[in-house]
């Protein structure tokens, strides 16, 4: 069936889809080329903001320690300790230990320094476990023991480790 213009429907259609296709496709290069990261930003938090007003629900999270270089994290439920109303508190390093650290550093002629580096760790870490603040941690115990040659687990802390015999 023909309109007033001559032009069937069907043709008209079509032909107006695939200008509207055309148009599309510009805008889209347009807009890729226009975009930069600015402003993808904005118009990410726009968006999110709208959301809000709106009253629809917006899960957001928030990275936590990021770019900061933390090895080792305190691994005790410390949300428990808040909740508590007894004295609570984490476990620390005896001075015993401590004291055998230093003896051990000393007689191999290292500074905490020294230590620290050989076990890949901060010399702060060190300092803590000498004077009895940190919390003990059994791997940093362990590289401090093989070390310095001196026991500071267990029950026989500040006897010489014994050398197991190597595998061939």
């Amino acid at each position: 069936m023909a309109n007033k213009a001559g032009v069937r429907s069907d043709e008209g259609l079509m032909m107006m889809q695939e200008l509207d296709d055309r148009l599309q496709e510009q805008i889209d290069k347009l807009e890729h080329v226009r975009l930069g990261a600015v402003e993808l930003k904005d118009n990410l938090s726009g968006a999110i903001a709208a959301a809000q007003r709106r009253g629809e629900d917006v899960e957001t999270s928030k990275k936590w320690s990021a770019g900061q270089n933390k090895q080792h994290l305190v691994t005790k439920n410390t949300s428990k300790l808040d909740r508590e109303t007894e004295e609570l508190h984490h476990d620390r390093v005896p001075l015993e230990v401590g004291k055998y650290i230093q003896q051990g550093r000393q007689e191999k002629g290292l500074t905490q320094k020294d230590l620290a580096t050989k076990i890949n760790e901060k010399p702060q870490v060190i300092a803590d476990y000498e004077c009895g603040k940190a919390i003990p941690n059994n791997q940093v115990l362990g590289k401090i023991e093989r070390v310095i040659g001196l026991k500071l687990r267990g029950k026989d802390i500040g006897l010489p480790l014994e050398d197991k015999p190597k595998k061939k």
